[in-house]
């Protein structure tokens, strides 16, 4: 029976779970489409050009691509030239647009380009890299997700710690039936507004800031 339920399962992982993700993120851009231009717009008058923010981050093997999303910072400066802290650069409309995730729609076009897929541990930054542990890394072992287990166990509101290792509980427990379950229980938080802490505004704090001060010096050596 287990056997069975594990070829189910890898067969959902390497093929079905792709089809999915294509059909859907492809039906999802053409109905959003007019949703698109009239954030575009919004976007556009109100924090500027470009309209959408651009980033490398590490994806499936650790293989960089570009996680595209609408910016929500302006590009406000200090008198030296210098960009202003993130906190203040974060409008209101940007505040807005990240806690209703409104931000992350074009992440579609991730999905449909195999970048991505509806669920999966989300696409962090490149620079927390050398600060997982041997065991979290394996969060790599599958595509980064539009939402993932750890977004419906409590969004970025998590410690980091719990926050991987729901990663890691999802990567070794991936079914079509697990995907169902969290992407309705994302709908219900986005709705609800809960759990969410917008970056810039009082978050847990970075991976890599949290790890540097918890590092072993030996590992530096």
């Amino acid at each position: 029976m287990k056997s069975s339920e594990s070829e189910t399962s890898s067969l959902y992982e390497s093929i079905v779970k792709r089809i999915l993700d294509v059909t859907f993120s492809g039906l999802l851009l053409i109905v959003f489409s007019p949703l698109y231009l009239l954030l575009s717009i919004l976007v556009y008058f109100k924090l500027g050009a470009p309209v959408l923010f651009r980033q490398l981050r590490p994806g499936r093997d650790e293989k960089l691509f570009c996680l595209i999303k609408f910016r929500t910072m302006s590009d406000e400066m200090d008198a030296h030239g210098e960009l202003l802290p993130d906190s203040e650069r974060l409008t209101s409309f940007g505040k807005f647009l990240r806690s209703s995730s409104l931000d992350e729609l074009p992440e579609l076009w991730n999905i449909f380009k195999g970048n991505m897929s509806f669920v999966g541990p989300r696409p962090l930054s490149r620079k927390y890299l050398p600060f997982y542990s041997e065991e979290e890394a394996r969060r790599h072992e599958v595509r980064p997700g539009l939402t993932g287990l750890a977004q419906i166990r409590g969004r970025n509101a998590l410690e980091w710690d719990k926050r991987l290792a729901l990663d890691l509980e999802y990567v070794d427990n991936i079914s079509f039936k697990k995907d169902i379950s969290i992407i309705f229980r994302t709908v219900v938080k986005v709705f609800r507004r809960e759990n969410v802490v917008v970056s810039g505004t009082g978050s847990v704090g970075d991976l890599d800031e949290i790890r540097a001060v918890r590092r072993p010096a030996y590992l530096d050596k």
